[in-house]
């Protein structure tokens, strides 16, 4: 497989850097202090959404409950308090990481990133993990208009790479970036973070892994 692939597209949270848990923690943290019940599991609903769509169904969940101004700083606190983290320099980067990335290079495989984070933050997590040159091309929610699962985002980057769909490979951690890598009609590796994949969503990518040292195995064997 590794001989056909000519273009890896990475997603970054939950994938590359271990942001995904701290976010958790940053909007745990608001819900306790604002005394809104929020837990765990109404956190893992809103993965692999965009800013935008979080804020929007925040609001629809919360608002009747909890009133707008509140949920707006429920909103506004979850922000702040992983920005803090954030600057502090907790995000760790996900094991295997490094080894993935010189491989890639090595097999003269071009990589990029795919993310529905905001650029200003990709590139200050990049640069702070010193990723910056190993991602020379990056799409981010600013330059699509839909977010996962919608495909647009992975087909912008087929489209920078100009590769065709069978000659890249999707890396990703949760459930809408694996449909939208589908609906891209590109092939898919997930490495689960915080949530693992049904069945059904399961036997619709090439592999579920458990890092991305498994990562580069599989492609070393395939």
């Amino acid at each position: 497989m590794a001989k056909m692939i000519k273009g890896v597209i990475f997603d970054m949270d939950g994938l590359i850097f271990d942001t995904e848990t701290l976010v958790y923690q940053a909007t745990q943290r608001a819900a306790d202090e604002l005394q809104i019940t929020f837990g765990k599991e109404d956190y893992l609903r809103y993965l692999g959404i965009s800013d935008e769509e979080y804020v929007q169904v925040a609001h629809s969940d919360y608002d009747k409950d909890y009133g707008e101004e509140t949920v707006t700083e429920f909103i506004r606190r979850s922000y702040a308090y992983t920005k803090e983290m954030f600057d502090a320099g907790l995000v760790a980067t996900k094991p295997g990481v490094a080894e993935l990335l010189h491989y890639l290079e090595a097999q003269g495989i071009q990589r990029m990133l795919a993310s529905s984070n905001n650029r200003p933050e990709i590139e200050r997590l990049l640069a702070q993990a010193d990723l910056t040159q190993d991602f020379p091309v990056v799409v981010s929610a600013e330059d699509v208009h839909r977010a996962k699962p919608d495909p647009a985002i992975f087909l912008a980057a087929a489209d920078l790479l100009q590769l065709p769909p069978h000659e890249l490979l999707v890396l990703e951690d949760s459930a809408n970036g694996v449909k939208a890598a589908i609906a891209a009609e590109i092939p898919v590796i997930m490495v689960p973070d915080l949530l693992e994949p049904d069945t059904e969503l399961a036997e619709k990518t090439l592999a579920v892994l458990p890092d991305l040292h498994q990562v580069k195995e599989f492609l070393a064997k395939a």
